[in-house]
Protein backbone atom coordinates (compact mmCIF):
# COMPACT_ATOMS: atom_id res chain seq x y z
CA UNK A 1 0.00 0.00 0.00
CA UNK A 2 1.49 3.60 -0.83
CA UNK A 3 1.32 6.51 1.31
CA UNK A 4 0.18 8.82 2.04
CA UNK A 5 -3.22 7.24 1.69
CA UNK A 6 -5.37 8.78 -1.11
CA UNK A 7 -9.24 8.77 -0.39
CA UNK A 8 -9.85 6.25 -3.00
CA UNK A 9 -8.41 3.73 -0.99
CA UNK A 10 -9.64 5.07 2.41
CA UNK A 11 -11.66 7.86 3.83
CA UNK A 12 -9.82 10.14 5.18
CA UNK A 13 -12.14 10.17 8.30
CA UNK A 14 -10.47 6.28 8.45
CA UNK A 15 -7.85 7.85 10.35
CA UNK A 16 -5.05 5.84 11.64
CA UNK A 17 -4.13 8.54 14.10
CA UNK A 18 -0.70 9.54 12.10
CA UNK A 19 0.52 12.59 10.15
CA UNK A 20 -1.67 11.94 6.78
CA UNK A 21 -1.88 8.21 7.74
CA UNK A 22 1.57 7.52 7.55
CA UNK A 23 3.09 4.63 8.36
CA UNK A 24 5.27 4.39 11.68
CA UNK A 25 8.30 2.55 9.50
CA UNK A 26 9.58 2.20 6.02
CA UNK A 27 12.79 1.11 4.64
CA UNK A 28 14.87 4.32 3.19
CA UNK A 29 12.56 7.28 5.43
CA UNK A 30 14.56 10.39 4.89
CA UNK A 31 12.10 12.62 7.09
CA UNK A 32 10.42 11.41 10.18
CA UNK A 33 7.20 13.44 12.18
CA UNK A 34 7.66 13.13 15.74
CA UNK A 35 5.32 14.55 18.36
CA UNK A 36 6.76 16.32 21.17
CA UNK A 37 3.72 16.83 23.70
CA UNK A 38 4.99 18.89 26.55
CA UNK A 39 3.77 21.81 27.46
CA UNK A 40 4.39 22.87 31.58
CA UNK A 41 6.88 25.24 30.94
CA UNK A 42 4.53 27.69 29.25
CA UNK A 43 3.77 30.62 30.88
CA UNK A 44 -0.43 31.53 30.15
CA UNK A 45 -2.63 29.22 28.42
CA UNK A 46 -1.52 25.52 29.05
CA UNK A 47 -2.85 22.68 26.71
CA UNK A 48 -0.24 22.23 23.51
CA UNK A 49 0.90 19.01 24.78
CA UNK A 50 -2.71 18.15 22.57
CA UNK A 51 -1.18 19.90 19.44
CA UNK A 52 0.14 17.09 17.89
CA UNK A 53 -2.52 15.22 17.95
CA UNK A 54 -5.05 18.07 16.74
CA UNK A 55 -2.47 18.68 13.91
CA UNK A 56 -2.34 15.06 13.26
CA UNK A 57 -6.08 15.14 12.77
CA UNK A 58 -6.36 18.47 10.43
CA UNK A 59 -3.79 16.86 8.13
CA UNK A 60 -6.30 14.36 6.74
CA UNK A 61 -7.60 17.42 4.40
CA UNK A 62 -4.18 17.73 2.78
CA UNK A 63 -3.71 15.83 -0.04
CA UNK A 64 -0.06 14.05 -1.05
CA UNK A 65 0.89 15.89 -3.76
CA UNK A 66 2.41 19.89 -3.30
CA UNK A 67 1.29 21.94 -6.40
CA UNK A 68 3.49 25.01 -5.44
CA UNK A 69 6.74 23.61 -5.02
CA UNK A 70 6.01 20.17 -7.67
CA UNK A 71 6.96 17.56 -5.33
CA UNK A 72 4.57 14.54 -3.67
CA UNK A 73 6.86 15.75 -0.31
CA UNK A 74 5.94 11.85 1.73
CA UNK A 75 6.32 9.97 -1.24
CA UNK A 76 9.97 11.47 -2.52
CA UNK A 77 11.00 11.32 1.41
CA UNK A 78 9.39 8.29 2.39
CA UNK A 79 8.29 9.47 5.19
CA UNK A 80 6.94 8.33 8.28
CA UNK A 81 5.15 9.20 11.24
CA UNK A 82 7.12 7.68 14.77
CA UNK A 83 4.38 9.28 16.80
CA UNK A 84 4.51 10.92 20.49
CA UNK A 85 7.73 10.43 22.64
CA UNK A 86 6.76 9.49 26.00
CA UNK A 87 8.06 12.95 27.61
CA UNK A 88 7.00 13.68 31.58
CA UNK A 89 5.13 16.43 32.33
CA UNK A 90 6.30 17.28 35.29
CA UNK A 91 10.33 17.06 34.19
CA UNK A 92 11.47 19.42 31.64
CA UNK A 93 15.22 18.09 32.03
CA UNK A 94 14.31 14.41 31.30
CA UNK A 95 11.95 15.30 28.61
CA UNK A 96 14.72 17.46 27.13
CA UNK A 97 17.10 14.16 27.08
CA UNK A 98 13.79 11.85 25.47
CA UNK A 99 13.18 14.48 22.61
CA UNK A 100 17.28 15.17 21.95
CA UNK A 101 17.77 10.90 22.51
CA UNK A 102 15.15 10.70 19.95
CA UNK A 103 16.18 13.38 17.44
CA UNK A 104 19.78 12.61 17.55
CA UNK A 105 18.93 8.87 16.43
CA UNK A 106 16.46 9.94 13.63
CA UNK A 107 19.65 12.71 12.38
CA UNK A 108 22.16 10.00 12.85
CA UNK A 109 20.41 7.53 10.00
CA UNK A 110 20.08 10.31 7.75
CA UNK A 111 16.01 11.06 8.56
CA UNK A 112 15.16 14.62 8.71
CA UNK A 113 12.51 15.25 11.93
CA UNK A 114 9.37 17.68 11.48
CA UNK A 115 8.90 17.73 15.46
CA UNK A 116 5.46 18.87 16.78
CA UNK A 117 4.88 20.83 19.70
CA UNK A 118 4.45 21.14 22.38
CA UNK A 119 5.12 24.73 23.85
CA UNK A 120 8.38 26.52 22.71
CA UNK A 121 10.98 25.35 25.16
CA UNK A 122 10.67 21.86 23.38
CA UNK A 123 13.09 23.03 20.83
CA UNK A 124 15.78 23.26 22.78
CA UNK A 125 15.95 19.98 23.25
CA UNK A 126 15.95 19.43 19.33
CA UNK A 127 18.64 21.76 18.76
CA UNK A 128 21.14 19.97 21.40
CA UNK A 129 20.82 17.14 19.35
CA UNK A 130 21.22 18.68 15.86
CA UNK A 131 24.11 20.16 17.46
CA UNK A 132 25.52 17.18 18.53
CA UNK A 133 25.42 15.85 15.04
CA UNK A 134 25.88 18.83 12.96
CA UNK A 135 27.62 21.18 14.98
CA UNK A 136 26.69 24.68 15.32
CA UNK A 137 23.34 25.47 13.73
CA UNK A 138 22.20 28.12 11.74
CA UNK A 139 18.42 28.98 12.90
CA UNK A 140 15.38 30.36 11.35
CA UNK A 141 12.95 31.07 14.58
CA UNK A 142 9.47 32.28 13.17
CA UNK A 143 7.79 33.59 15.96
CA UNK A 144 6.27 36.94 18.15
CA UNK A 145 8.35 37.03 20.59
CA UNK A 146 12.37 36.24 21.07
CA UNK A 147 12.01 33.75 23.57
CA UNK A 148 15.37 35.17 25.16
CA UNK A 149 14.14 35.80 28.23
CA UNK A 150 16.75 34.45 30.86
CA UNK A 151 14.41 33.70 33.92
CA UNK A 152 10.68 33.26 34.87
CA UNK A 153 9.90 32.92 38.77
CA UNK A 154 14.01 32.62 38.94
CA UNK A 155 13.41 28.65 36.44
CA UNK A 156 15.94 29.02 33.85
CA UNK A 157 14.31 26.87 31.74
CA UNK A 158 10.56 27.33 30.17
CA UNK A 159 8.90 28.18 26.90
CA UNK A 160 10.36 31.95 26.44
CA UNK A 161 14.00 30.81 27.05
CA UNK A 162 14.95 28.19 24.47
CA UNK A 163 16.96 30.82 22.38
CA UNK A 164 19.12 32.54 25.16
CA UNK A 165 19.87 29.16 26.49
CA UNK A 166 20.60 27.95 22.77
CA UNK A 167 23.69 30.43 22.71
CA UNK A 168 24.80 29.72 26.47
CA UNK A 169 25.21 26.24 25.21
CA UNK A 170 27.00 27.06 21.66
CA UNK A 171 24.00 25.04 19.65
CA UNK A 172 23.58 28.31 17.00
CA UNK A 173 26.25 30.37 15.39
CA UNK A 174 24.47 34.00 16.33
CA UNK A 175 25.21 35.23 12.79
CA UNK A 176 23.18 33.03 11.26
CA UNK A 177 20.54 33.46 13.56
CA UNK A 178 17.20 34.77 12.41
CA UNK A 179 14.42 35.52 14.49
CA UNK A 180 11.47 36.84 11.90
CA UNK A 181 8.18 38.26 12.88
CA UNK A 182 8.88 39.65 16.81
CA UNK A 183 6.20 42.19 18.06
CA UNK A 184 3.43 43.24 20.28
CA UNK A 185 4.09 45.35 23.36
CA UNK A 186 7.02 43.90 26.04
CA UNK A 187 7.72 44.03 29.76
CA UNK A 188 11.02 46.47 28.98
CA UNK A 189 12.82 48.18 26.13
CA UNK A 190 16.05 45.41 26.59
CA UNK A 191 13.57 42.34 26.15
CA UNK A 192 14.22 42.99 21.90
CA UNK A 193 18.50 43.96 22.83
CA UNK A 194 18.63 40.90 24.71
CA UNK A 195 18.63 38.86 21.29
CA UNK A 196 20.36 41.43 19.72
CA UNK A 197 23.43 40.96 22.40
CA UNK A 198 23.38 37.09 21.98
CA UNK A 199 24.46 38.71 18.01
CA UNK A 200 20.77 37.73 16.09
CA UNK A 201 19.65 39.01 13.58
CA UNK A 202 16.19 40.46 14.54
CA UNK A 203 13.34 41.43 12.43
CA UNK A 204 10.02 42.68 13.71
CA UNK A 205 6.54 42.42 11.91
CA UNK A 206 6.96 45.87 11.12
CA UNK A 207 10.29 45.75 9.46
CA UNK A 208 9.33 42.61 7.77
CA UNK A 209 6.41 44.86 6.10
CA UNK A 210 8.38 47.48 5.39
CA UNK A 211 11.66 46.18 3.75
CA UNK A 212 9.25 43.99 2.22
CA UNK A 213 9.30 39.44 2.07
CA UNK A 214 11.55 39.43 -0.72
CA UNK A 215 14.13 41.19 0.77
CA UNK A 216 13.75 39.80 3.79
CA UNK A 217 14.35 36.15 2.22
CA UNK A 218 17.84 37.43 0.24
CA UNK A 219 19.32 38.10 3.14
CA UNK A 220 18.42 35.35 5.15
CA UNK A 221 19.72 32.81 2.28
CA UNK A 222 22.62 35.12 1.54
CA UNK A 223 24.10 34.84 5.47
CA UNK A 224 22.75 31.38 5.74
CA UNK A 225 24.36 30.01 2.89
CA UNK A 226 24.35 25.80 3.33
CA UNK A 227 25.34 25.55 6.72
CA UNK A 228 23.36 23.27 8.89
CA UNK A 229 19.76 24.90 9.30
CA UNK A 230 16.69 24.36 11.15
CA UNK A 231 13.41 26.02 11.07
CA UNK A 232 11.17 26.60 14.47
CA UNK A 233 8.08 27.73 13.54
CA UNK A 234 6.00 29.34 16.86
CA UNK A 235 1.96 28.89 15.09
CA UNK A 236 1.51 32.83 17.13
CA UNK A 237 3.69 33.95 14.33
CA UNK A 238 0.62 34.29 12.16
CA UNK A 239 -1.53 36.52 13.15
CA UNK A 240 -4.76 35.43 15.66
CA UNK A 241 -7.35 35.91 13.27
CA UNK A 242 -5.69 32.93 11.36
CA UNK A 243 -4.30 31.32 13.99
CA UNK A 244 -6.58 31.68 17.12
CA UNK A 245 -5.55 28.44 19.35
CA UNK A 246 -2.48 29.29 20.74
CA UNK A 247 -1.42 30.32 23.92
CA UNK A 248 0.15 33.56 23.47
CA UNK A 249 -1.42 35.50 20.81
CA UNK A 250 -0.15 38.97 19.30
CA UNK A 251 -2.08 40.96 16.89
CA UNK A 252 -0.81 42.42 13.82
CA UNK A 253 0.63 39.31 12.04
CA UNK A 254 1.18 37.56 8.85
CA UNK A 255 -2.53 36.42 7.24
CA UNK A 256 -1.91 32.39 6.33
CA UNK A 257 -1.61 33.25 2.66
CA UNK A 258 1.61 35.19 3.26
CA UNK A 259 2.78 32.70 5.94
CA UNK A 260 2.98 30.26 3.46
CA UNK A 261 4.17 32.34 1.01
CA UNK A 262 7.31 33.27 2.88
CA UNK A 263 8.05 29.70 4.56
CA UNK A 264 7.44 28.38 0.49
CA UNK A 265 9.95 31.05 -0.65
CA UNK A 266 12.76 30.05 2.00
CA UNK A 267 14.13 27.37 -0.79
CA UNK A 268 17.68 25.91 -1.13
CA UNK A 269 18.62 25.81 2.39
CA UNK A 270 20.44 22.87 4.18
CA UNK A 271 17.55 21.94 6.67
CA UNK A 272 18.38 18.86 8.97
CA UNK A 273 15.14 19.68 10.82
CA UNK A 274 12.05 21.69 11.13
CA UNK A 275 9.34 22.09 14.23
CA UNK A 276 5.41 23.94 14.23
CA UNK A 277 5.05 25.02 17.97
CA UNK A 278 2.18 25.91 20.85
CA UNK A 279 -1.10 24.67 19.22
CA UNK A 280 -3.32 24.82 21.67
CA UNK A 281 -6.25 23.14 20.37
CA UNK A 282 -8.80 24.07 23.28
CA UNK A 283 -8.92 27.84 21.76
CA UNK A 284 -9.08 26.52 17.77
CA UNK A 285 -12.98 25.56 17.81
CA UNK A 286 -12.78 25.70 13.86
CA UNK A 287 -9.62 23.71 13.61
CA UNK A 288 -8.29 26.52 11.62
CA UNK A 289 -5.19 26.47 13.43
CA UNK A 290 -4.33 22.88 13.20
CA UNK A 291 -5.34 23.29 9.53
CA UNK A 292 -2.47 25.68 9.46
CA UNK A 293 -0.09 24.04 10.89
CA UNK A 294 -0.75 20.65 9.79
CA UNK A 295 -0.32 22.60 6.06
CA UNK A 296 3.02 24.32 7.47
CA UNK A 297 4.34 20.86 8.27
CA UNK A 298 3.32 19.66 4.23
CA UNK A 299 5.72 22.34 3.62
CA UNK A 300 8.63 21.50 5.61
CA UNK A 301 8.37 18.25 3.89
CA UNK A 302 8.58 19.81 0.50
CA UNK A 303 11.60 21.61 1.33
CA UNK A 304 13.46 18.30 2.32
CA UNK A 305 12.24 16.29 -0.94
CA UNK A 306 13.50 19.68 -3.28
CA UNK A 307 16.60 19.53 -1.36
CA UNK A 308 16.73 15.29 -1.88
CA UNK A 309 15.94 15.58 -6.08
CA UNK A 310 19.09 18.86 -5.98
CA UNK A 311 21.27 16.30 -4.58
CA UNK A 312 19.64 13.46 -6.86
CA UNK A 313 18.85 11.70 -4.11
CA UNK A 314 14.78 11.92 -3.93
CA UNK A 315 12.41 8.56 -4.34
CA UNK A 316 10.75 7.74 -7.26
CA UNK A 317 7.13 8.37 -7.08
CA UNK A 318 4.69 5.12 -7.65
CA UNK A 319 2.65 5.57 -10.41
CA UNK A 320 -0.61 4.49 -8.19
CA UNK A 321 0.05 8.45 -6.14
CA UNK A 322 0.98 10.40 -9.54
CA UNK A 323 -2.44 9.49 -10.67
CA UNK A 324 -4.61 9.50 -7.19
CA UNK A 325 -7.96 11.99 -7.68
CA UNK A 326 -7.33 15.21 -7.67
CA UNK A 327 -10.58 16.15 -5.32
CA UNK A 328 -12.86 14.74 -2.88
Amino acid sequence: MQYPLSPDVKPEFCTTGSFMRLPSSREGARLAILGMPFDTAASFRVGARFGPQAIRQASMLLFPYNPVQGVFPFEETHGIDIGDLSVIPHSIHRSYAIIAAAVEDLLRRGIVPIGLGGDHSVTLATLRAAHRVHGPLALIHMDSHTDTWDTYYGEKYWHGSPFIRAAEEGLVDPAKVFQIGIRGTLNHPGDISASLDLGYNVITMRELRQRGMAAVVAEVKERIGQSPCFLSFDIDFVDPAFAPGTGTPEVGGYTSHETLELVRSLTGLNYVGFDVVEVLPSHDPAQITALLAATLVHEFAAHVALNLRARGEALPVPELQAAAPASR
